[in-house]
């Protein structure tokens, strides 16, 4: 297993839509087991493999680990995760994202789910889910589709999100030339 890296906006990757995995073998386990790592340690609830710019139709969940209970882990890992059925009723949890850290807004979506997909076993599943189960497998098939949680949130709140994304990633962008060029200096000075 590996720590990953999350990416976050202004990253394009985070609006591609996942490619289908053809069949379950060690590689897209090892790619679970990644990504389930990765998101222990950040510490997440669920993550979706183009979150780790890995374009792929995988999503592993834990909506009941805490964060210092090792036996209250339950990983759910799922590839080519869809939405077979949602209900009509809709409820409300304030959602975050390991992609946007720091950002938590209110997003209403379908109370209850099933969803089907292939387990680590390659073997087909459905799962019925309600509460915070069916918000966390919502969010992470959303981002198998290019689509952000904050999409669900008004305008103005996902335009300031975009801009102090793209303002931190322009300042580290500028942080990284001075260093180059910092580096660049010093080794022109000792030649």
């Amino acid at each position: 297993m590996a720590l990953r890296t999350i990416i976050t906006p202004p990253d394009p990757r985070l609006r591609l839509v996942c490619a289908p995995v053809e069949r379950v073998d060690d590689s897209i386990r090892a790619l679970m087991d990644d990504m389930l790592e990765t998101m222990y340690d950040a510490p997440g609830i669920g993550l979706a493999a183009i979150q780790i710019a890995v374009q792929k139709r995988v999503i592993v969940l834990d909506v009941a680990k805490r964060q210092d209970d090792a036996a209250s882990a339950a990983p759910i890992c799922l590839a080519n995760p869809e939405i077979l059925w949602a209900s009509d009723e809709l409820s409300v949890y304030e959602e975050g994202c390991l992609s946007i850290p720091e950002f938590y807004e209110d997003v209403q979506r379908p109370a209850r789910v099933r969803v089907g997909y292939l387990d680590r076993e390659g073997r087909r599943q459905e799962i019925e889910a309600d509460d915070i189960l069916a918000t966390c497998l919502q969010h992470e098939i959303d981002h198998l589709n290019g689509v952000l949680f904050i999409d669900h949130i008004s305008r103005l709140k996902r335009d300031r999100i975009f801009k102090k994304f793209s303002k931190a990633a322009r300042h580290e962008g500028s942080d990284r030339k001075l260093s180059v060029g910092r580096e660049r200096a010093r080794a022109d000075a000792e030649a």
